[in-house]
Protein backbone atom coordinates (compact mmCIF):
# COMPACT_ATOMS: atom_id res chain seq x y z
CA UNK A 1 0.00 0.00 0.00
CA UNK A 2 1.46 3.17 -1.03
CA UNK A 3 0.40 6.59 0.11
CA UNK A 4 1.00 9.92 -1.25
CA UNK A 5 0.02 13.29 0.45
CA UNK A 6 0.90 16.58 -0.24
CA UNK A 7 3.50 17.50 2.66
CA UNK A 8 2.44 20.25 4.97
CA UNK A 9 4.84 20.77 7.96
CA UNK A 10 3.13 20.47 11.66
CA UNK A 11 5.58 22.46 14.33
CA UNK A 12 5.43 20.90 18.10
CA UNK A 13 3.54 22.91 20.18
CA UNK A 14 6.15 23.57 23.35
CA UNK A 15 9.56 23.12 21.66
CA UNK A 16 10.30 26.99 22.39
CA UNK A 17 11.93 27.23 26.20
CA UNK A 18 9.63 30.48 26.55
CA UNK A 19 6.30 28.37 27.13
CA UNK A 20 8.31 25.41 29.28
CA UNK A 21 6.82 27.03 32.66
CA UNK A 22 3.57 27.99 30.98
CA UNK A 23 2.64 24.48 30.06
CA UNK A 24 4.28 22.07 32.63
CA UNK A 25 1.83 21.84 35.70
CA UNK A 26 2.73 22.53 39.46
CA UNK A 27 0.35 20.43 40.25
CA UNK A 28 -1.06 17.09 39.50
CA UNK A 29 -5.24 16.66 39.76
CA UNK A 30 -6.82 14.28 41.43
CA UNK A 31 -10.25 13.28 39.85
CA UNK A 32 -11.35 11.86 43.13
CA UNK A 33 -13.38 14.12 44.65
CA UNK A 34 -15.14 14.86 40.85
CA UNK A 35 -16.53 11.28 40.64
CA UNK A 36 -20.10 10.70 40.40
CA UNK A 37 -20.37 8.77 42.98
CA UNK A 38 -18.03 8.14 45.70
CA UNK A 39 -15.04 5.75 45.24
CA UNK A 40 -15.78 2.21 47.02
CA UNK A 41 -12.77 1.88 49.47
CA UNK A 42 -10.29 -0.71 49.01
CA UNK A 43 -10.93 -3.99 51.57
CA UNK A 44 -8.87 -6.64 53.60
CA UNK A 45 -10.18 -10.15 52.91
CA UNK A 46 -11.92 -12.01 55.74
CA UNK A 47 -9.91 -13.68 58.26
CA UNK A 48 -6.29 -13.26 57.23
CA UNK A 49 -3.51 -10.35 57.88
CA UNK A 50 -4.64 -6.69 56.58
CA UNK A 51 -3.40 -5.66 53.28
CA UNK A 52 -3.91 -2.28 53.73
CA UNK A 53 -1.23 -2.89 56.27
CA UNK A 54 1.23 -4.34 53.90
CA UNK A 55 0.82 -1.10 51.81
CA UNK A 56 2.40 1.03 54.53
CA UNK A 57 5.51 -1.50 54.56
CA UNK A 58 5.70 -1.78 50.84
CA UNK A 59 4.83 2.22 49.25
CA UNK A 60 6.58 5.21 49.70
CA UNK A 61 4.96 6.79 52.48
CA UNK A 62 4.17 10.05 50.34
CA UNK A 63 2.95 7.36 47.20
CA UNK A 64 0.35 5.82 50.03
CA UNK A 65 -0.29 9.51 51.16
CA UNK A 66 -1.44 10.49 47.75
CA UNK A 67 -3.19 7.39 46.92
CA UNK A 68 -6.02 8.13 49.80
CA UNK A 69 -6.23 11.68 49.36
CA UNK A 70 -9.06 13.49 48.59
CA UNK A 71 -7.70 16.49 47.18
CA UNK A 72 -8.19 17.73 44.14
CA UNK A 73 -4.61 19.46 43.35
CA UNK A 74 -1.86 17.52 44.35
CA UNK A 75 1.33 19.83 44.83
CA UNK A 76 4.57 18.54 42.70
CA UNK A 77 7.38 19.09 44.21
CA UNK A 78 9.86 21.43 42.53
CA UNK A 79 12.89 18.43 42.33
CA UNK A 80 10.19 16.50 40.63
CA UNK A 81 9.36 18.96 38.43
CA UNK A 82 12.69 20.07 37.47
CA UNK A 83 13.71 16.20 36.85
CA UNK A 84 10.28 17.08 34.34
CA UNK A 85 11.62 18.91 32.75
CA UNK A 86 15.30 17.14 32.46
CA UNK A 87 13.53 14.23 30.99
CA UNK A 88 12.03 16.46 28.33
CA UNK A 89 8.60 17.56 29.65
CA UNK A 90 6.38 19.36 28.33
CA UNK A 91 5.71 16.64 25.17
CA UNK A 92 4.51 18.04 22.38
CA UNK A 93 0.81 18.15 20.99
CA UNK A 94 1.13 17.38 17.59
CA UNK A 95 -1.88 17.40 14.78
CA UNK A 96 -1.87 14.62 12.42
CA UNK A 97 -2.83 16.64 9.12
CA UNK A 98 -1.44 13.53 6.60
CA UNK A 99 -3.53 11.39 8.60
CA UNK A 100 -6.77 13.04 8.42
CA UNK A 101 -5.78 13.36 4.29
CA UNK A 102 -5.34 9.93 4.67
CA UNK A 103 -8.69 9.25 5.95
CA UNK A 104 -10.29 12.36 4.07
CA UNK A 105 -12.17 13.41 7.44
CA UNK A 106 -13.44 16.76 8.66
CA UNK A 107 -12.21 15.67 11.56
CA UNK A 108 -9.04 17.68 13.18
CA UNK A 109 -7.24 14.91 14.81
CA UNK A 110 -4.26 15.62 17.63
CA UNK A 111 -2.16 13.18 19.45
CA UNK A 112 -0.09 13.89 22.52
CA UNK A 113 3.59 12.18 22.03
CA UNK A 114 4.65 10.78 25.29
CA UNK A 115 7.33 8.56 22.87
CA UNK A 116 10.11 11.69 23.21
CA UNK A 117 10.82 11.03 26.58
CA UNK A 118 14.06 8.71 27.26
CA UNK A 119 12.28 5.52 27.84
CA UNK A 120 9.76 6.07 24.90
CA UNK A 121 7.14 6.34 26.96
CA UNK A 122 4.50 8.00 29.50
CA UNK A 123 5.95 5.70 32.28
CA UNK A 124 8.58 7.80 33.81
CA UNK A 125 5.88 10.16 34.84
CA UNK A 126 5.22 8.43 37.80
CA UNK A 127 8.45 6.72 38.25
CA UNK A 128 9.80 9.76 38.63
CA UNK A 129 7.72 10.19 41.16
CA UNK A 130 7.87 7.15 43.17
CA UNK A 131 11.46 6.68 43.14
CA UNK A 132 11.87 10.07 44.39
CA UNK A 133 9.75 9.53 47.01
CA UNK A 134 11.28 6.51 48.14
CA UNK A 135 14.65 7.71 48.29
CA UNK A 136 12.83 10.61 50.54
CA UNK A 137 12.11 6.53 52.74
CA UNK A 138 16.02 6.28 53.29
CA UNK A 139 15.74 2.66 51.15
CA UNK A 140 18.41 1.68 48.64
CA UNK A 141 16.75 0.00 45.97
CA UNK A 142 13.25 -0.72 44.80
CA UNK A 143 11.17 -3.11 42.77
CA UNK A 144 8.49 -3.29 40.13
CA UNK A 145 7.16 -5.52 37.63
CA UNK A 146 7.03 -4.64 33.62
CA UNK A 147 4.64 -6.18 30.77
CA UNK A 148 5.91 -4.86 27.89
CA UNK A 149 9.06 -3.53 29.47
CA UNK A 150 7.79 0.14 29.03
CA UNK A 151 7.05 0.54 32.89
CA UNK A 152 10.59 -1.24 33.75
CA UNK A 153 12.68 0.36 31.78
CA UNK A 154 11.07 3.89 33.39
CA UNK A 155 11.45 2.42 36.63
CA UNK A 156 15.04 1.76 36.06
CA UNK A 157 16.35 5.06 34.50
CA UNK A 158 14.00 6.76 37.72
CA UNK A 159 16.41 4.39 40.21
CA UNK A 160 19.09 5.09 38.19
CA UNK A 161 18.61 9.04 38.47
CA UNK A 162 18.50 8.80 42.06
CA UNK A 163 21.11 6.51 42.69
CA UNK A 164 19.02 2.79 43.69
CA UNK A 165 19.44 -0.25 42.97
CA UNK A 166 16.00 -1.82 40.85
CA UNK A 167 15.19 -4.94 40.37
CA UNK A 168 12.24 -5.87 37.67
CA UNK A 169 10.17 -8.95 37.43
CA UNK A 170 9.00 -9.22 33.58
CA UNK A 171 6.22 -11.37 32.41
CA UNK A 172 8.10 -14.14 30.90
CA UNK A 173 6.63 -13.89 27.05
CA UNK A 174 7.39 -10.47 26.93
CA UNK A 175 11.04 -11.46 28.46
CA UNK A 176 11.13 -13.87 25.66
CA UNK A 177 9.35 -11.57 22.64
CA UNK A 178 11.11 -8.07 23.79
CA UNK A 179 15.20 -8.36 24.42
CA UNK A 180 15.25 -5.00 23.45
CA UNK A 181 13.31 -3.59 26.35
CA UNK A 182 15.12 -6.11 28.68
CA UNK A 183 18.70 -4.72 27.14
CA UNK A 184 17.69 -1.20 27.60
CA UNK A 185 16.61 -2.24 31.27
CA UNK A 186 20.04 -3.61 32.02
CA UNK A 187 21.34 -0.34 30.55
CA UNK A 188 20.55 1.73 32.53
CA UNK A 189 21.59 -0.69 35.73
CA UNK A 190 18.53 -2.65 36.44
CA UNK A 191 18.40 -6.11 37.39
CA UNK A 192 15.96 -8.11 35.28
CA UNK A 193 13.98 -11.53 36.08
CA UNK A 194 11.33 -13.27 34.01
CA UNK A 195 8.05 -14.08 35.95
CA UNK A 196 7.12 -16.39 37.59
CA UNK A 197 10.90 -17.30 38.57
CA UNK A 198 12.51 -19.17 41.43
CA UNK A 199 13.01 -16.32 43.10
CA UNK A 200 9.99 -15.90 45.23
CA UNK A 201 7.59 -18.50 46.63
CA UNK A 202 4.37 -17.65 44.66
CA UNK A 203 7.08 -17.70 41.65
CA UNK A 204 7.99 -21.43 42.63
CA UNK A 205 4.49 -22.75 43.48
CA UNK A 206 3.45 -21.33 39.37
CA UNK A 207 6.10 -22.64 37.83
CA UNK A 208 5.35 -26.54 40.21
CA UNK A 209 2.10 -26.07 38.90
CA UNK A 210 3.08 -24.83 35.13
CA UNK A 211 6.74 -25.05 34.34
CA UNK A 212 5.44 -23.10 31.10
CA UNK A 213 3.29 -20.65 32.28
CA UNK A 214 4.01 -17.28 30.39
CA UNK A 215 3.37 -15.25 33.27
CA UNK A 216 0.96 -12.57 33.85
CA UNK A 217 1.43 -8.83 35.30
CA UNK A 218 -0.66 -10.13 38.33
CA UNK A 219 2.35 -12.78 38.65
CA UNK A 220 4.50 -10.55 38.21
CA UNK A 221 3.18 -8.09 40.65
CA UNK A 222 3.16 -10.33 43.39
CA UNK A 223 6.45 -11.51 43.14
CA UNK A 224 8.24 -7.91 43.04
CA UNK A 225 5.92 -7.39 46.30
CA UNK A 226 7.54 -10.44 47.56
CA UNK A 227 10.71 -9.49 47.04
CA UNK A 228 10.45 -5.93 48.22
CA UNK A 229 8.92 -7.69 51.37
CA UNK A 230 11.75 -10.09 51.81
CA UNK A 231 15.04 -7.16 51.04
CA UNK A 232 13.53 -4.28 52.50
CA UNK A 233 12.66 -2.25 49.40
CA UNK A 234 10.16 0.01 48.03
CA UNK A 235 7.90 -1.22 45.95
CA UNK A 236 6.78 0.83 42.55
CA UNK A 237 3.07 0.20 41.10
CA UNK A 238 2.99 0.53 37.09
CA UNK A 239 -0.10 1.22 36.87
CA UNK A 240 -3.82 0.35 38.41
CA UNK A 241 -3.85 2.57 41.79
CA UNK A 242 -5.16 6.17 41.70
CA UNK A 243 -1.58 7.34 42.80
CA UNK A 244 -0.49 6.17 39.27
CA UNK A 245 -3.27 7.94 37.75
CA UNK A 246 -2.97 11.04 39.73
CA UNK A 247 0.69 10.99 38.70
CA UNK A 248 -0.10 10.91 34.48
CA UNK A 249 -2.73 13.45 34.35
CA UNK A 250 0.46 15.80 33.89
CA UNK A 251 -0.12 14.70 30.27
CA UNK A 252 -3.85 16.07 30.40
CA UNK A 253 -3.06 19.36 32.01
CA UNK A 254 -0.27 20.04 29.63
CA UNK A 255 -2.52 19.46 26.73
CA UNK A 256 -5.40 21.55 28.04
CA UNK A 257 -2.98 24.14 27.99
CA UNK A 258 -1.49 23.27 24.81
CA UNK A 259 -4.55 23.83 23.13
CA UNK A 260 -5.14 26.96 25.08
CA UNK A 261 -2.12 28.39 23.36
CA UNK A 262 -2.98 27.24 19.48
CA UNK A 263 -6.13 29.18 19.75
CA UNK A 264 -7.60 25.03 19.33
CA UNK A 265 -11.31 24.09 20.72
CA UNK A 266 -10.77 21.73 23.35
CA UNK A 267 -11.80 18.11 22.00
CA UNK A 268 -14.93 16.17 21.39
CA UNK A 269 -13.10 13.15 21.92
CA UNK A 270 -10.53 11.90 23.77
CA UNK A 271 -9.15 8.02 23.19
CA UNK A 272 -6.70 6.47 25.00
CA UNK A 273 -5.39 2.81 25.23
CA UNK A 274 -5.90 0.67 28.48
CA UNK A 275 -4.34 -1.86 30.35
CA UNK A 276 -4.68 -0.82 33.90
CA UNK A 277 -5.55 2.51 32.69
CA UNK A 278 -2.84 5.38 34.00
CA UNK A 279 -2.09 6.16 30.41
CA UNK A 280 -5.91 6.56 29.20
CA UNK A 281 -6.56 8.17 32.53
CA UNK A 282 -3.49 10.49 32.25
CA UNK A 283 -5.24 12.52 29.56
CA UNK A 284 -8.45 12.14 29.79
CA UNK A 285 -9.31 12.96 34.17
CA UNK A 286 -8.06 16.47 33.18
CA UNK A 287 -10.75 17.14 30.73
CA UNK A 288 -13.33 14.99 32.88
CA UNK A 289 -12.11 17.88 35.54
CA UNK A 290 -13.73 20.68 33.21
CA UNK A 291 -16.82 22.28 33.59
CA UNK A 292 -19.15 22.09 30.99
CA UNK A 293 -17.93 19.45 29.78
CA UNK A 294 -21.14 17.00 29.29
CA UNK A 295 -20.86 16.45 25.27
CA UNK A 296 -17.13 15.27 25.39
CA UNK A 297 -16.91 11.64 24.43
CA UNK A 298 -13.91 9.22 25.92
CA UNK A 299 -13.01 6.49 24.58
CA UNK A 300 -10.93 3.49 26.12
CA UNK A 301 -9.12 1.25 23.42
CA UNK A 302 -8.15 -2.72 24.85
CA UNK A 303 -7.19 -5.52 23.62
CA UNK A 304 -9.88 -8.50 22.27
CA UNK A 305 -8.00 -11.02 24.19
CA UNK A 306 -8.07 -9.21 27.10
CA UNK A 307 -11.69 -8.51 26.57
CA UNK A 308 -12.04 -6.71 30.22
CA UNK A 309 -14.87 -4.48 28.92
CA UNK A 310 -16.98 -7.32 27.12
CA UNK A 311 -16.69 -9.96 29.67
CA UNK A 312 -15.23 -8.50 32.92
CA UNK A 313 -17.24 -8.01 36.38
CA UNK A 314 -17.41 -4.97 38.50
CA UNK A 315 -16.37 -6.34 41.79
CA UNK A 316 -13.80 -6.66 44.23
CA UNK A 317 -10.73 -8.32 43.36
CA UNK A 318 -7.27 -8.79 44.06
CA UNK A 319 -5.15 -6.20 42.05
CA UNK A 320 -2.43 -9.05 42.28
CA UNK A 321 -2.53 -12.68 41.18
CA UNK A 322 -0.96 -13.57 44.89
CA UNK A 323 -3.91 -11.90 46.89
CA UNK A 324 -1.02 -9.59 48.49
CA UNK A 325 -2.36 -6.05 47.81
CA UNK A 326 -5.84 -5.18 49.36
CA UNK A 327 -9.08 -5.80 47.61
CA UNK A 328 -10.47 -3.15 45.31
CA UNK A 329 -14.10 -2.89 43.65
CA UNK A 330 -13.27 -2.83 39.68
CA UNK A 331 -13.64 -4.34 36.36
CA UNK A 332 -11.77 -7.58 35.91
CA UNK A 333 -11.52 -10.93 34.29
CA UNK A 334 -10.10 -12.78 37.68
CA UNK A 335 -6.57 -12.32 39.20
CA UNK A 336 -6.19 -15.80 38.26
CA UNK A 337 -6.35 -14.60 34.43
CA UNK A 338 -3.89 -15.31 31.96
CA UNK A 339 -3.69 -13.41 28.89
CA UNK A 340 -2.98 -15.21 25.41
CA UNK A 341 0.78 -13.94 24.84
CA UNK A 342 -0.28 -11.25 22.20
CA UNK A 343 2.85 -8.60 22.02
CA UNK A 344 0.60 -6.05 23.48
CA UNK A 345 2.04 -6.94 26.81
CA UNK A 346 0.84 -3.82 28.66
CA UNK A 347 -2.58 -4.49 28.24
CA UNK A 348 -2.05 -8.17 29.67
CA UNK A 349 -3.59 -7.43 32.69
CA UNK A 350 -6.57 -9.06 34.07
CA UNK A 351 -8.15 -5.52 35.74
CA UNK A 352 -8.55 -1.66 35.61
CA UNK A 353 -8.13 1.47 38.11
CA UNK A 354 -10.62 1.27 40.70
CA UNK A 355 -11.82 5.08 39.51
CA UNK A 356 -11.65 4.04 35.53
CA UNK A 357 -13.62 1.22 36.42
CA UNK A 358 -16.53 3.37 38.24
CA UNK A 359 -16.60 5.99 35.45
CA UNK A 360 -16.94 3.09 32.85
CA UNK A 361 -19.36 1.57 35.23
CA UNK A 362 -21.18 4.76 35.07
CA UNK A 363 -21.30 5.36 31.59
CA UNK A 364 -19.17 8.21 31.75
CA UNK A 365 -16.10 5.92 29.78
CA UNK A 366 -17.15 3.96 26.26
CA UNK A 367 -15.34 1.39 25.48
CA UNK A 368 -13.65 -0.79 22.15
CA UNK A 369 -12.15 -3.73 22.07
CA UNK A 370 -9.71 -4.69 18.60
CA UNK A 371 -8.08 -7.52 17.62
CA UNK A 372 -4.33 -7.87 16.79
CA UNK A 373 -4.64 -7.89 13.04
CA UNK A 374 -7.04 -4.76 13.39
CA UNK A 375 -4.60 -2.78 15.33
CA UNK A 376 -1.57 -4.08 13.59
CA UNK A 377 -3.25 -2.36 10.48
CA UNK A 378 -3.78 0.83 12.09
CA UNK A 379 -0.27 1.37 13.05
CA UNK A 380 1.08 0.88 9.81
CA UNK A 381 -1.32 3.30 8.90
CA UNK A 382 -0.14 5.81 11.07
CA UNK A 383 3.57 4.86 10.58
CA UNK A 384 2.92 5.48 6.30
CA UNK A 385 1.16 9.25 7.29
CA UNK A 386 2.81 10.65 10.11
CA UNK A 387 6.32 8.76 10.55
CA UNK A 388 5.66 7.21 13.77
CA UNK A 389 5.30 3.69 14.53
CA UNK A 390 3.22 3.16 17.29
CA UNK A 391 3.86 0.89 20.12
CA UNK A 392 1.50 -2.56 19.85
CA UNK A 393 0.06 -0.92 23.05
CA UNK A 394 -0.63 2.45 21.65
CA UNK A 395 -1.82 1.47 17.91
CA UNK A 396 -5.33 0.15 20.20
CA UNK A 397 -5.73 4.14 20.42
CA UNK A 398 -4.71 4.74 16.71
CA UNK A 399 -7.69 2.52 15.56
CA UNK A 400 -10.01 3.67 17.74
CA UNK A 401 -8.80 7.37 16.01
CA UNK A 402 -9.59 5.94 12.83
CA UNK A 403 -12.97 4.66 13.59
CA UNK A 404 -14.11 7.75 14.76
CA UNK A 405 -12.65 10.14 11.86
CA UNK A 406 -14.17 7.76 9.60
CA UNK A 407 -17.02 8.02 11.78
CA UNK A 408 -16.88 12.18 11.36
CA UNK A 409 -16.50 11.84 7.51
CA UNK A 410 -19.89 9.71 7.24
CA UNK A 411 -21.84 12.38 8.94
CA UNK A 412 -20.20 14.94 7.70
CA UNK A 413 -19.27 16.23 11.38
CA UNK A 414 -16.06 19.15 12.62
CA UNK A 415 -14.74 16.63 15.09
CA UNK A 416 -11.80 17.39 17.32
CA UNK A 417 -10.07 14.41 18.20
CA UNK A 418 -7.41 14.02 20.71
CA UNK A 419 -5.33 10.68 21.79
CA UNK A 420 -2.24 9.64 23.39
CA UNK A 421 0.22 8.39 21.44
CA UNK A 422 1.81 6.83 24.84
CA UNK A 423 5.01 5.43 23.61
CA UNK A 424 6.79 4.60 20.06
CA UNK A 425 7.35 0.97 18.65
CA UNK A 426 10.98 0.69 18.00
CA UNK A 427 11.88 -1.52 19.75
CA UNK A 428 8.94 -3.73 18.71
CA UNK A 429 9.88 -3.83 15.09
CA UNK A 430 10.70 -7.57 14.92
CA UNK A 431 7.29 -7.99 16.96
CA UNK A 432 5.49 -6.19 14.03
CA UNK A 433 7.57 -8.26 11.45
CA UNK A 434 6.46 -11.41 13.64
CA UNK A 435 2.68 -10.30 13.25
CA UNK A 436 2.97 -9.09 9.44
CA UNK A 437 4.04 -12.53 8.55
CA UNK A 438 1.20 -14.08 10.45
CA UNK A 439 -1.36 -12.18 8.70
CA UNK A 440 0.48 -11.73 5.18
CA UNK A 441 -0.10 -7.99 5.85
CA UNK A 442 2.88 -6.68 3.35
CA UNK A 443 5.75 -4.01 4.83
Amino acid sequence: MFIVLRDKYEPMVNICPKYIDEILPSYWYNIIPDLPKPLPPPRDPEDTSSRIDLLRKILPREVLRQQFTVERFVKIPDEIRDMYEVIGRPTPLFRARRLEEFLDTPARIYYKYEGVLPTGSHKINTAIAQAYYALNDGVNGVTTETGAGQWGSAVALAASLYGLKSYVFMVRVSYEHKPGRKHLMEFYGAEVIPSPSKLTKIGREILERDPENPGSLGIAISEAIEYAIDHGYKYLMGSVLDVVLLHQSIIGLEAIKQFELIGEELPDIVIGCVGGGSNFAGLAYPFIGLKNNSSRRYIAAASSAVPKFSKGVYRYDFPDTAGLLPLVKMITLGKDFIPPPIYSGGLRYHGLAPSLSLLVNEGVIEWREYSEEEILRAAQIFAKTQGIVPAPESAHAVKAVIDEAIRAREEREKKVIIFNLSGHGLLDIENYGSMMKRYSIKW
